[in-house]
Order: C-alpha cells, then structure tokens, then sequence
C-alpha cells in the first residue's frame, strides 16, 4: 500500500478512531476505583431547624469524615449552599464551613477536649432566621449572623439534606492516605431533625437505625468523592447493633464485618426541644443509654440508664442533646429535658445491605458537607474565608479567596454534573452515573458520524 493510499485510508477513517478514543476515555476504570469510600444521606430536605446527629468520626491521615447538610443541586457556577463538620489528618482536627450560597466559604477550625475519633459525641446545626450555629453534646461552638445568614438563606429556599460520608484526601486538605492502613470506618448512632418556628425547635423525625437496611427515606451514594481519589460504594454502607457504619476500604474488601461499637448514650426518646436564646444551647434531652447491648443479638444492656435530661446550655437554645447516660444534670439557663426510655438495645445486623440503587447526589456526593464537629473551641464570628481551595465534603475545588471556583462544587474536589437526589460534593465531570451516561452518548454520537462519512465516500467513490 503506498504512502498515498495509507494516508487516505486514515483520513476517512479518523472519526472512528477520535469515537474510539473516546469511548475508551469513559470506558477505562478510573484510578478512584483503587479506594471504595462511602455516603448515606436522607433523600428529603428541610428548612430552618435543628439537624442532629451522634457520631463516632473515622481516624487516619488522608481520611475526611464528615457531617453536612446540603443543597442539592449547589453550583460553584451558579449557587453554593453547605453547612460542614469535617474530621481531617491523623490527630482527628475539627473543621466546619458555611457555604452561603454566594460563591464564598468561611471555614474554621475547632479544638474539642476530647478525641472525635475515639467516642460518640452529638453534633449539631441549628439553622433559624437569625442565626446559624453549630453545636457539640449541646454546646454552641461556632455562630454566624447577620449577612451570611442572609444569604445562605435565599440560596436555599428547597431546604437542606443530611448527609454523612467518609472518602480520601490529599495534601492539600485532609492528608495524604495511606491505604495500607484501610479500612476505617465512620459510626453514626442517629440522626435526627427537629423543626423551627415561633422561636422554638420541634422534634419531626428520628431515625436510630435499628435495622439492617437501609432505612425509609435514606439512600447510599455511588459516585467519586471530591479529589477522585476514592468511589463511593453502596457495599461500604452497612447497620448493625442499632448503628449505620461507613467504611472506607481497599477496592477488593467492601462492607463491614463485626460488631459496630455500641453508643453508652445512644437510644431512647429525645428531649422536645427547647426555647431559642440568643446563643446559648439547650440539650435536647438526655439519651438513655443503650448500654451493653449484646454483640450476639442485640438484647438490651444492663447498664444504659436513661438520664435525666441533656445539660441545656445558658440562653436556652436548644441544643443537640448528648446527654450522658449518666444523668447529665441541666446546666443553669435552660430547662434540662426529662430524658427517654432506655433503648432495647440494637439487634446486630449482618452487615447490612447495601442500598439497592440509592440514587447519586446532587453532583455526586463528596464529603461534602463532612463538616467538622466543633466541639470545646471558642465559637468564631465568621472564621476566616478559605484561601486556597480548602475542600469542603462535598467535593468542588474552590480557589482561594478572590479566585474563581475551577469548576468545582464545595470547597474541595472536581465539580462534575448533579446526579438526582444524591448529596452534597461535587463529580468529577462524567464521573457520576448522569455524566457517565453523556459521555457515552456522546462517543456512540460520533462514531456513528464517522461511519455514515466513510460509506458515503465510498459510494461516491464507486460510482
């Protein structure tokens, strides 16, 4: 074949080679699959009140774990609403952000006196039309006011979802992973949601995941965490001895085994709610303790004593409850809750399944919202504005202060398409199962173009 004729052969045929080039592009396993990483989140989104959660965070270097709410269908082109605790490095740091909707982030990291690795501690937003705050076991640590409140609040008119998920960092934020050091896992013991109104927060719902699937209304995550370097896998989503777990493990180990460790002051029926004050927080009540439930059936512990009420926090706030279950007296302000009935313990699951599609988020679920819990730090009027493209849980590289957003979505990550009803954090672009399903489109789109090219030719070439 001369020079000639070789050269022609591949000019009419270069559309096939661009539409396969591009179909194995899409088609390729991407490096995210080397880490399965995890994403529960409630499917429903609420307005103001209070968002609570008791939760045992994942340690490690270079393992974000998180606690957020979030907007679906947030945009750092467009609109970006996120409230955050996120867990990052190895000394288990505390960090939380607000996103307002306007395209900023203020972040600020907070010093508990306790290891957020190593116990179970209730963490808490409260959201109201004067004040956002965050709480730890019903104490206030961090508020805003005034324009940020402001604007958070007309950017998220649809109301927020829960969310919770654990994935991979990087140096820039979070850490680098050692993946020889996987799996860790994340605990969550509930979560619960309690509505605002007239100046007072009312229990709507509580979820204390006594089962072994997924529970009404919640669903798993699917897609690649904000630095794809870690897949959200349903499998990694697993409930046993009334608490959800979140794993994050090597590509070839998913799910869970052994018993979740169980939550002293876990179970029971919450406090209801509690005046607002100007800052200070209520507890919610005290938790009865779930005690020693038995890691072979879940039967009730001896020990989980309910206690008699959370300690409410100066100014009445209610607060994220966190009472011990040994009684936790009510501090001065604020009338303690009267306590609940001690839990019957959880009957351990065996692993749990996985959801059976769990719809992805909302631009794929980073850690986005991992907020950081913000226990024990002196609470910050605003914290400083993330210079540099601190990333939030849920995914989206932002630049530092004054920068433009690079296509990300949240502080941190690639930004990518939303994916129905999935939280916060951001895909990568055709990483999430809507931009996976464009691409493909796409490539199919072109090489079907190129064929039609070549057998036209050829007719001509005929005749």
């Amino acid at each position: 074949m001369t020079k000639v004729r070789r050269w022609d052969l591949l000019e009419r045929t270069r559309g096939w080679w661009c539409g396969a080039v591009l179909l194995l592009g899409m088609l390729a396993p991407r490096a995210a699959a080397a880490v399965q990483s995890a994403e529960l989140y409630r499917t429903d989104a609420y307005f103001y009140g209070r968002f609570e959660a008791r939760i045992r965070f994942a340690p490690g270097e270079g393992v974000v774990s998180s606690f957020f709410l979030w907007r679906d269908g947030s945009s750092s082109t467009t609109s970006w609403n996120e409230l955050d605790y996120e867990k990052i490095n190895s000394t288990c740091k505390l960090q939380t952000n607000i996103w307002t909707g306007k395209g900023t982030q203020s972040s600020q990291l907070n010093t508990p006196t306790f290891n957020i690795c190593n116990d179970y501690h209730t963490y808490a937003f409260e959201w109201t039309p004067d004040y956002i705050a965050w709480l730890i076991d019903g104490t206030q640590v961090r508020k805003v006011t005034g324009a940020s409140v402001n604007e958070y609040t007309q950017n998220a008119s649809q109301g927020m979802s829960i969310h919770f998920n654990v994935w991979a960092g990087d140096s820039s934020f979070g850490g680098t992973l050692d993946a020889s050091k996987l799996p860790v896992q994340q605990f969550i013991s509930w979560v619960q949601y309690s509505s605002y109104a007239n100046g007072s927060f009312q229990m709507q719902w509580r979820e204390d995941f006594d089962g072994s699937a997924l529970p009404d209304k919640f669903a798993a995550g699917d897609w690649s965490s904000p630095f794809n370097l870690s897949t959200h896998n349903m499998a990694n989503v697993t409930f046993g001895n009334g608490v959800a777990v979140l794993s994050m493990t090597a590509d070839n180990s998913t799910g869970f085994t052994g018993t979740p460790p169980a939550d002293p002051a876990g179970g029971g029926s919450p406090g209801s709610g509690g005046a607002t004050g100007s800052g200070g927080a209520a507890a919610t009540g005290g938790k009865s303790g779930s005690g020693g439930a038995s890691a072979s059936g879940g039967s009730p512990g001896s020990g989980g004593a309910s206690a008699s009420g959370g300690a409410s926090g100066s100014a009445g706030v209610s607060g994220s409850g966190g009472a011990s279950a040994s009684g936790g007296a009510s501090a001065t302000g604020g009338a303690s809750a009267t306590g609940g009935a001690s839990a019957s313990g959880g009957a351990s699951a065996s692993g749990g399944a996985s959801a059976s599609g769990g719809s992805s988020a909302s631009g794929g679920a980073s850690a986005s919202g991992g907020g950081t819990a913000t226990g024990g730090g002196v609470a910050a009027s605003g914290g400083s504005t993330g210079s540099g493209g601190i990333p939030s849980s849920t995914g989206g590289t932002t630049a530092g202060s004054g920068g433009s957003t690079s296509g990300g979505t949240s502080s941190g990550g690639t930004s990518g398409g939303s994916a129905s009803g999935g939280g916060g954090g951001c895909q990568a672009a055709g990483d999430g199962p809507m931009g996976r399903g464009a691409g493909l489109a796409a490539g199919l789109f072109i090489a079907g173009h190129a064929w039609r090219r070549r057998r036209k030719a050829r007719v001509e070439r005929l005749s």
